[in-house]
C-alpha cells in the first residue's frame, strides 16, 4: 500500500495539480486585490459611491435605521443580505473577465513564441542538363 501511495504521489499529473493549486492560491490573492483595491473603487465612483454589500432587508428583529449589515447581524436580526450577493456576482464577473484577458494574453504570447515557420514554396523544376536535352533530341529524331 505504501508503494502504491508513493507511485501515486510521484506521478507527474499529481505534482502538476499540486503546483497548479499553489499557484492558483497565490493568483487568487492577486486577482482579489485587483478587484477589491483597484476595480471596485472605480465602479463605486462611477455609480456614485453605491456599496451593494450593505444592502439588506430585515426579516425578523429590530435594527437601527441605517445600520451596516454587520451591525444588523451582530444584533441577532434575521437579514436577507441581497447586497452581498450582488457584490459577489459583480466580483465574479470582474474576476472572470480579468482571468479571460490574462489567458487570452498568455495564449497570444505562447502562439507568438511557438509560431511555426511558413511551409516552403515547392521548388521549381530544375532546368534539364545538356545530356538530358541531347537525349530528348535523339528521341525526337528517332521518331521522325
Amino acid at each position: 500500500m505504501i508503494k502504491e501511495f508513493k507511485d501515486f504521489i510521484a506521478r507527474g499529473n499529481v505534482m502538476d495539480l499540486a503546483v497548479g493549486i499553489i499557484i492558483g492560491a497565490a493568483f487568487t490573492a492577486i486577482v482579489n486585490s485587483l478587484v477589491s483595491d483597484l476595480i471596485n473603487p472605480i465602479i463605486g465612483l462611477i455609480l456614485g459611491g453605491v456599496d451593494f454589500s450593505n444592502m439588506y432587508l430585515v426579516l425578523k428583529g429590530t435594527v437601527p435605521e441605517g445600520a451596516s449589515l454587520q451591525t444588523a447581524r451582530d444584533s441577532g436580526a434575521a437579514v436577507f443580505a441581497y447586497g452581498s450577493f450582488i457584490t459577489a456576482v459583480i466580483n465574479f464577473l470582474i474576476i472572470a473577465w480579468v482571468v479571460f484577458l490574462l489567458v487570452k494574453s498568455m495564449n497570444r504570447l505562447r502562439d507568438a513564441t511557438t509560431k511555426k515557420p511558413a511551409p516552403a514554396a515547392p521548388a521549381a523544376p530544375a532546368a534539364p542538363t545538356e545530356v538530358e536535352v541531347l537525349q530528348q533530341i535523339l528521341v525526337e529524331l528517332k521518331k521522325a
